[in-house]
Formats: structure tokens, C-alpha cells, sequence
């Protein structure tokens, strides 16, 4: 299986799972299980590939013409965590079997558990910069849905946004970091930017590029000051913290960390920043965690703990260091992992994660009391466990670190207290839960969980017993593959055996481990009874409350901003941005003065002169009528669209043309809606109110003339100037033998830039969906629905019924007759317009490749036509009799444009290359299909979907408007 379908699995299985049924827990789970092992198997199977220090890699073409590619690039480092990614998330997923409740979406937790997957390895397996930012940002995303999955929670909700800004705003940094390492690098490729070390640490930009980059990986890592948010992102499901929270999304930080270790390591400010934020959060994390009493909490600080030891050894500058943080990441994954599906199961099967109501629990699930008290062990540093191998390299990473003599001497006393405090909260775990007397308050009666809930546990303990028993069979060779791209040169020598003599780590290590069980032993019941707020020394400290405080500040000065800046009247809006693009275009002729060209000019005909003198007329008259009648105006305003319409003809544009043509139909019949929710015209009887609107009409006409002539005259000097290099030359050539089609401009939006007409049909699916929503909160104002209907009708607002004149008054017996409004005769025959305007529709999409049409105009004609019967029939005939759901028209458009496009890769072709074939069928003959054909098929289902919704929502409110009145009506009559 080649990398790229590796990378791609984990998506296809998130799309998949997404569409299966919500309560089909079986299937999902084991569909998410198959597809973490396919995707696991493959990479287990490159070990002997990237084990002496190899690299495998693969280049997917995405944009050659930019120099973007998808570069997937496996080494001992990417292939480690990999493993970690996808074979922890597989265990994790055969827990949530066992794990979510029936009454648990599990359709929307296994897709974005498969998401999130995806976009971890993206990260670990990025060969390019850019690309592993992308995917890092995505982690955060997937992390933010996942967090917040138990939406009706308000503190999961909480908890999602706090880690979600944290997270992505860090994110924002790391990719202006990666933006200054690829200006001094000249290249965003990750082999190119490993070898350039020793020129990025000496380029001016080199302080700013590490502080960006830090600022990331802190972040995602949750090392101080932005510990904050892992503590309350444990109102996350149990198997989604097992997952993030111990193997994968705080690991990224401390990824990108080592990743970038051999090219950022080795100055001051790398040892002061990181070392500074590793220590800090090494003994906060570590001295908070044995006050918490949620499990989850206390999981949460010695998490970040971990990560600050990790963090630490990393700023260390020293390459045996970095082989000892490699070493503590793996450890830490399976030990932290395995412990918080212990606290699921605890929670899953009592009720309650308070360790204060939680004793003795070993009578009653004493396979999980075992397996949960080794985890507590390994966490804790005890002998003959993985963690404990770790923690010996760390100790002796501090005591042979050398520096001024303060941080020599003081450096091993805090890695010893940390030590004692790892201690002091694996006992609070193992002892205050498992032992003492039967507990009394729980919520149920604590029993041992199904077998296969458990199993995921002790595979995770088993691979810390092996790891602490025989580390070099068990890891040897995995922690020097891993570790040697970490170093970037010469792997350090170390030693993996459990007996090293009487050292000063091992002084260090019994130290740790008695003074952490006297500690307890002294103040274990009293720790019991603290709270978080109660801690000493760090109570007062609250990282959310600062947090909201400063996103409150925040929040309070862009709204005094916008009160300054903005109005809420449209007018004003649009007056700002004239005046601004107004501003900045005559500013811009003070560099480069506008001047006409020597281009020959083309005489002018008759025919066209009067053609652009209706259009300008029509657009004055347009702007007059406005002032009077809006109806009128508007029907001025489509003259002025078909003019245009008709320009476009005239300069052999036929394309356009008809596309304009079919805009304006949309969005007269858009406007035709608004204009029903305008404000009434204010009689201006007041003199001054009078003359406030003249003035203001009078500064409108000079804006408009000014803005007008404006462009008239820079377009004149575009088009009179002599064109250097023209491109039209390249797509006229290259259209019909490498695009398959003789129609340059749809050949150009479908294959040459398809990944631009990608990026707005995604905007304009967007739109669709940011209107939709609006108007669904939209309410018509209450002075027009508590009008009579003939009063309703002189204001505009008769019914659904669009075609109805403005001011037309509706007579009794029609009302009666019809009394939802709708057009009687025109419907029949609107209806039988229906057939035929799809059959000019696919008529225009089969065209569109040699031929004037395309998806775009064949899209706009199907929803005129969909419109129409809403115009004639309402909202209610229509969706009685075509179940349109224009979401989703815009969602499996978005997947068939995307799979046309990814289509392509599986022939070894850039993203959206097009491909023609000649297919002879009988009666017809040969048929020209290019697979550009389904990629403008998703153009037309987005243009459909996005321009019905926007439509619909309109006229559901002008239904919505009718039955309102009709309901309070009908209330008053019951009450007298």
C-alpha cells in the first residue's frame, strides 16, 4: 500500500462512519478498529526500511505549477509515532465499544476519532513544512469537536473553546515560524530545512523564527503558561482523553519539538525558553496533580508534568537528552493511556471519578485494581517498569548537565522533588481508590466491566512490563531508530539495562521513591480533603479564569471598536468602502501615474453606442426610481444586468453571457424577496429631516459620478496599453489537446483552474449555508405581519405568491378561494416549464466542454427553475411533492468535485488533472467524457444547492409572515 492511501485511510474511514447509522455501535466500532489496522500494518511493515537510519518517502504532485506537493516522508522518528497514533487508536476504539452509551452518537464520535487519526499522522508524516501545519491545525479542530462531543454539557463546551483558541492561535504562530524558516532555508521541505541548522542558527531572523515555532508546540503541548486548558478539556469522553491527552495531540508539541531539534537546538535562547517552560511545568504539574481529587484532573496536571520533563530534557541541548525525551514519549503514551481507561472504567462502573467517594474498590474489580495499580507504578518510577528507565536518564541528564553552578546543584534537586511528588499522586491513585473500607457513596455498585473493556488495558500494562523487564529486547531497536533523526548526527552511545550500579540516579530514584511514601504516608488524608482552589501557593492562580478575563477584555474593545468604526445602516457601510477604495486607488496613481497607451483604438459602432447609452440610462433612471418606487428601480436594474449581458455577446464572450443572464434571473427574484421586508419610506414632512436626505442624495450622486469615472478611466488605460506577455496565447493552445476541449473557458475553470473554481464553490457552499441559517433566526418586523391582509398586500407583502404586482390589492373571494395566495393558472403551465428547463439544463452541462454552457449556467437554470414552483405553488406544494434538501446537494457536490480531484492521484497525476476518453456506445456512437465532466457535476450540485437554499429560506419567511397573523387571528376568535 503506497504512504499516500496510508494518510488518505483514516479520512475515507472518518467519511464513511459518518454516514452509517447513529446507533449502529458494532459496525462503527469495527469499522474504525479495521481501518486504524489496515493503516497500522502497513507501517510496522516499513520498520526494516527506516531502522538504520533510512528514509522512505513518496512525492504527490498537488500544484506543480506553485511548487506545492504532498510529501509523505517516513523515518525512524515519524514511523514511531505512527505506530503510536494508529495502534493506541485502535485499542482506544475497541474501549469506546464498551465504553459510550446507547444513547451516545456513536456515527459522530467514531468519524471524528478516524479524523483526528488522519490529521496526526499528517503531522508525523509531513515532509513539508506548510503541509504539516495544515494538518496540525486540523488536529486542533478534530480535537475541538471531540472535547466537545458531550455538547450539552456546558463545561464540555468550556472546556472544547478554551483548548480550541489555545491550540489554534498557537497554530497561527507556528506557521509565521515555518513561514521565516522557509524564507532563510529557501525551502519548506523538511530534509532541505534538517541540513540547513547551522544556517538558520545563524540568521538574523533566527530569534523570531524559534520564539513562532515555540509559541506552537507550547501551545498544543499545554507547557506553562498554557497549561490551562488540558484541565478542563477532561470534560472530554474517557476514550477521547485516553487518546488526545496521553498518546496524541499533547505529544505533537513535544514532536515538533524533537523534530526540529537538530536545526533550532542548540543556542541560549532554545536552552532558556524551552528549558524554562519544561522545568516550570515539570514541578506545576507534578505539585498540582496531589491535590486534585478527579481522577481525570489528577491525570490531567501529571500529564502536563510528563510533558514538562519531555520539554526539559529536549532544552537540555545535549543529544543524549533528546534520546532520553524519544525514550519518555513512548513510556509515558502506553502508562498514561492505559491509566485513563482505568479511570473510564472506574467512572463507567461506579459513577463517579471523586476519589473521595471511592475506597476499596479492589474487592470489587480487582483485575482492573491490578492493572490500573502497575500503571500507577510505572507513572510513579517504580524498578522493573518502562517509566522508571526513563526517569534514570532524565536523573542522570541533571546531574551531569553543566552550566553555572546554581543550575548544576539545582537542577537534580528539582528533578528529585519532582520525583517525590510523581510519587505522592501515583499513591493517591493506586491506594485512595483501590483500598480502605467498602465505599459508601457511590452513585452505583462498582462490579468488573465486560472482558474486551479491560483487554485494551492490559495489552498497554504488558508492554510496560516488558519495556521495564527486558528493555532491550522489548525497545532497543525502536528507540535507536527513533531517536537517531532526533539527534541529527551521530547517535549518543546509552544503556538500556536495568542495573547500572549504585549511582547518583539511583540515589535520585530511592530518594524519590521513599520520600513519596513518607510524603503520603504524612499527608495523604489531608491532601484528601484539599480542593484545587485550596492548593497551597497556586490556589489563587486560575488559568481559565485569566483567560476569559483577557478574551472578555478582548471582546469588550473590538465591540467599542465597531461602535466607532461601523454603522449598522448599509448605506454608511458601502460609503466607507467607496471612499476607502477610492482613497487607495488615487494614491496608488501617485506611484504610477495613470497614463494612456499607444494601443490602436477600435472604432466605435452605432449599435453599440446606443446599446451602453440605454444601459446608462437605465442605471440613472435605476438610482431615480429608487426614490420612489423599488419595484421600478429594480426592473431598471435588470435592464442595466442584460445590457451587460449583451456586451459580453457582443465582445464574443458567449460564456459569460449566458451565465450573467441566469444571475440576473436569481437575483432579481432575490431582490423581489428583500424588497418585501424593506421599511416603510418615512413621509419627510420636517424641513430639516428634508434636507438631511437631499444633502445626503446630492453626496451619493458626486460619490458615485467620482467612483464611476474612476474606473472608467483605468479601465480605458488597461485596455489602451500594449500587454507585455499575454497568457490568452497558452490556454488557446493547450485547451484541446491537453484540457480535451474546445470551450477555452470551461476547460480553464475545470482543469486548469480547477483548484481556484474548487476554493469558490466551497465559499459559495458556505454562503448558501451562512444565509440559511441567518434567516432561520430572522423575524419579519411586527408592524408589517399585524396588518390586515389588503393593507399587507399595499405594503408588498400579499403571500408566497412572488409574481403578484407590488400594491396590488387581493379581493375576498380570492382570498377565500386561495387562501395561501398562490398563482391558480400560471402554475399548470410553470409546471410543465419544469421538464423542459432540466432538459435545456443538461443540455448545457453535456455542451459545456466544447460548447458555450457548463455546470455553473446549468446549475443556475435547474434552480430558476425549482424557484419558480416555489413562486407559484409556495413552500409547502414544493416540498410536499420534490424533496429537494438543497444541504445536501451542496455537501455531495463538495465530495464528487474533491473525488474527481483525488481521482487523479491514484494515477500517479497532479490533484484535478483531467483525463478524456472516446466511448463508443451503441445507437449514439462515440461519446467525449472527460472526468473534468464530474468535477463540473459538483459545480452544478453546489450552484444548485447553495442558490436554492439562499431562495427557499427567503420565501419560507414570507410564509412564515402570512401564518403568523393568521395564528393570532384565529387565537382571538377561540378567545371570544
Amino acid at each position: 500500500m503506497s504512504l499516500g492511501w496510508v494518510l488518505l485511510l483514516p479520512f475515507v474511514g472518518s467519511a464513511l462512519a459518518a454516514v452509517l447509522p447513529t446507533r449502529a455501535r458494532n459496525q462503527e466500532s469495527l469499522l474504525a478498529a479495521v481501518v486504524a489496522l489496515a493503516t497500522a500494518v502497513p507501517l510496522a511493515l516499513l520498520f526494516p526500511d527506516v531502522a538504520g537510519g533510512g528514509v522512505v518517502s513518496q512525492r504527490i504532485e498537488w500544484l506543480p505549477s506553485l511548487g506545492l506537493d504532498l510529501l509523505i516522508r517516513v523515518d525512524g522518528f515519524a514511523w514511531m509515532f505512527a505506530m503510536l497514533v494508529t495502534v493506541i487508536g485502535a485499542l482506544v476504539v475497541v474501549y469506546a465499544r464498551y465504553y459510550l452509551s446507547a444513547d451516545d452518537p456513536a456515527a459522530r464520535f467514531y468519524s471524528l476519532l478516524l479524523g483526528f487519526m488522519g490529521s496526526m499522522l499528517g503531522v508525523v508524516l509531513s515532509g513539508n513544512l506548510i503541509q504539516l501545519v495544515v494538518f496540525w491545525e486540523l488536529t486542533s479542530l478534530f480535537s475541538f469537536l471531540l472535547i466537545g462531543y458531550w455538547h450539552h454539557r456546558k463545561e464540555a463546551r468550556r472546556g472544547a473553546r478554551i483548548a480550541f483558541v489555545v491550540t489554534a492561535t498557537g497554530g497561527l504562530a507556528l506557521l509565521a515560524g515555518v513561514m521565516l524558516i522557509g524564507h532563510i532555508v529557501g525551502s519548506y521541505e523538511l530534509d532541505a530545512v534538517l541540513l540547513a541548522g547551522e544556517r538558520i542558527r545563524g540568521h538574523e531572523f533566527y530569534p523570531y523564527a524559534v520564539v513562532l515555532v515555540l509559541l506552537g508546540a507550547l501551545t498544543k503541548s499545554a507547557q506553562f503558561p498554557f497549561h490551562f486548558w488540558l484541565p478542563h478539556a477532561m470534560a472530554a469522553p474517557t476514550p477521547v482523553s485516553a487518546y488526545l491527552h496521553s498518546a496524541t495531540m499533547v505529544k505533537a508539541g513535544v514532536f515538533l519539538m524533537a523534530r526540529l531539534w537538530p536545526v533550532l537546538a542548540g543556542t541560549d535562547a532554545w536552552f532558556w525558553i524551552v528549558g524554562g517552560a519544561g522545568v516550570t511545568s515539570l514541578l506545576l504539574g507534578a505539585y498540582a496533580a496531589m491535590f486534585q481529587n478527579d481522577l481525570k484532573g489528577l491525570l490531567a496536571y501529571s500529564t502536563i508534568s510528563h510533558l514538562g520533563l519531555i520539554t526539559l530534557l529536549l532544552g537540555l541541548n545535549s543529544p543524549l537528552a533528546a534520546v532520553a525525551a524519544v525514550f519518555h514519549m513512548m513510556n509515558h503514551a502506553t502508562f498514561k493511556a492505559s491509566l485513563f481507561m482505568a479511570v473510564g472504567i472506574i467512572d463507567h462502573e461506579t459513577g463517579t471519578r471523586d476519589m473521595r467517594r471511592l475506597d476499596g474498590l479492589y474487592r470489587y474489580m480487582p483485575s482492573t485494581a491490578r492493572l490500573a495499580m502497575v500503571a500507577c507504578a510505572a507513572m510513579a518510577g517504580v524498578p522493573l517498569l518502562n517509566g522508571f528507565l526513563s526517569k534514570e536518564m532524565f536523573f542522570a541528564e541533571t546531574v551531569f548537565v553543566q552550566g553555572q553552578p546554581w543550575l548544576e546543584h539545582g537542577l537534580p534537586i528539582v528533578a528529585t522533588l519532582y520525583g517525590i511528588f510523581a510519587v505522592v499522586y501515583s499513591l493517591r491513585f493506586g491506594h485512595d481508590v483501590f483500598f480502605g473500607p467498602p465505599p459508601v457513596n457511590c452513585p452505583r455498585v462498582p462490579e468488573e466491566p465486560v472482558r474486551w473493556m479491560r483487554a485494551p488495558i492490559a495489552l498497554l500494562v504488558l508492554a510496560c512490563l516488558l519495556v521495564g523487564i527486558v528493555p532491550n529486547w522489548a525497545i532497543g531497536d525502536v528507540l535507536r531508530a527513533a531517536a537517531d533523526p532526533v539527534v541529527g548526527g551521530k547517535l549518543p552511545a546509552f544503556s538500556l539495562a536495568i542495573w547500572h550500579g549504585f549511582t547518583t540516579p539511583l540515589a535520585m530514584s530511592l530518594l524519590a521513591l521513599l520520600g513519596g511514601m513518607l510524603l503520603y504516608r504524612v499527608f495523604g488524608e489531608r491532601l484528601k480533603q484539599r480542593t484545587a482552589r485550596s492548593t497551597p501557593l497556586i490556589g489563587a492562580l486560575d488559568g481559565k479564569r485569566l483567560f476569559e478575563v483577557v478574551l472578555a477584555q478582548l471582546t469588550r474593545a473590538a465591540r467599542r471598536s465597531m461602535r466607532i468604526t461601523s454603522s449598522p445602516h448599509l448605506q454608511t457601510q458601502v460609503l466607507w468602502m467607496l471612499v476607502i477604495a477610492g482613497a487607495a486607488g488615487l494614491g496608488s496613481t501617485l506611484l504610477v501615474p495613470l497614463e494612456w497607451g499607444q494601443r490602436e483604438r477600435v472604432p466605435a459602432t452605432p449599435e453599440f453606442v446606443l446599446l451602453w447609452a440605454v444601459g446608462a440610462a437605465a442605471a440613472v433612471g435605476a438610482a431615480w426610481q429608487a426614490k420612489f418606487h423599488r419595484l421600478v428601480a429594480l426592473i431598471l436594474l435588470s435592464l442595466v444586468g442584460i445590457v451587460l449581458c449583451l456586451t459580453f455577446a457582443w465582445f464574443s464572450a458567449p460564456d459569460l453571457a449566458l451565465t450573467q443572464l441566469a444571475v440576473e434571473a436569481v437575483t432579481a427574484v432575490l431582490f423581489l424577496l428583500g424588497l418585501r421586508w424593506m421599511p416603510k419610506r418615512i413621509a419627510q414632512d420636517d424641513p430639516s429631516t428634508r434636507l438631511r436626505a437631499q444633502w445626503r442624495r446630492r453626496r451619493d450622486f458626486v460619490l458615485a459620478v467620482l467612483a464611476g469615472a474612476g474606473l472608467a478611466a483605468l479601465s480605458y488605460a488597461m485596455l489602451t496599453r500594449s500587454a507585455p506577455q499575454s497568457i490568452s496565447p497558452f490556454f488557446l493552445d493547450k485547451a484541446l489537446p491537453e484540457g480535451g476541449g474546445t470551450n477555452v473557458v470551461n476547460v480553464m475553470l475545470v482543469d486548469f483552474r480547477a483548484f481556484d473554481t474548487l476554493g469558490e464553490i466551497t465559499v459559495l457552499g458556505i454562503v448558501g449555508l451562512t444565509v440559511f441559517a441567518l434567516l432561520r433566526r430572522f423575524r419579519p418586523p411586527r408592524e408589517v405581519i399585524e396588518l390586515p391582509p389588503q393593507q399587507r398586500a399595499l405594503r408588498g407583502v400579499p403571500s408566497t405568491d412572488l409574481l403578484r404586482p407590488q400594491g396590488a390589492v387581493v379581493p375576498e373571494e380570492e382570498e377565500e378561494a386561495n387562501p395561501h395566495g398562490y398563482m391558480m393558472v400560471p402554475a399548470v403551465l410553470v409546471r410543465l416549464v419544469l421538464p423542459l428547463a432540466i432538459v435545456v439544463a443538461v443540455h448545457l452541462f453535456l455542451r459545456g466542454h466544447n460548447q458555450p454552457g457548463g455546470g455553473f449556467v446549468a446549475g443556475l437554470v435547474i434552480a430558476i427553475a425549482f424557484i419558480v414552483q416555489y413562486m407559484v405553488g409556495g413552500t409547502q406544494w414544493v416540498e410536499e411533492r420534490v424533496n429537494l434538501r438543497p444541504p445536501r446537494w451542496i455537501a455531495w457536490g463538495l465530495v464528487l468535485a474533491v473525488a474527481t480531484g483525488l481521482g487523479s492521484l491514484a494515477f500517479d497525476h497532479p490533484f484535478l488533472t483531467t483525463h478524456t476518453a472516446h466511448v463508443e456506445l451503441p445507437v449514439i456512437g462515440e461519446v467525449h467524457f472527460p472526468s473534468a465532466t464530474l468535477f463540473d457535476l459538483g459545480v452544478l450540485a453546489v450552484v444548485v444547492g447553495s442558490t436554492l437554499l439562499m431562495l427557499t429560506a427567503l420565501a419560507h419567511q414570507s410564509l412564515r409572515a402570512r401564518r403568523r397573523p393568521l395564528r393570532t387571528a384565529v387565537k382571538a376568535e377561540e378567545a371570544a
